[in-house]
């Protein structure tokens, strides 16, 4: 598979015409939580003893919201 835009992207940021932390930022705001969480996981970017921690929040976190829809708030 081509990835075209991933590639123009790339040279883009590799010739200075982007900034990469312009692309960074646009990039994980584009992404959902859960897809920010797979790549950080895969990539290695949360340490493992921190990675349960984060996830029982990330769970609580979730509990809550769904708490808040089911009670109208």
């Amino acid at each position: 598979m081509v990835r075209k835009y991933t590639n123009m992207v790339l040279e883009m940021v590799e010739e200075g015409i982007l900034d990469k932390d312009v692309v960074i930022m646009a990039c994980l705001k584009y992404m959902s939580e859960a897809e920010v969480r797979d790549m950080a996981e895969a990539n290695g970017f949360i340490p493992e003893d921190e990675e349960e921690e984060i996830r029982s929040d990330y769970e609580a976190n979730r509990t809550y919201e769904r708490v808040r829809v089911v009670a109208g708030q």
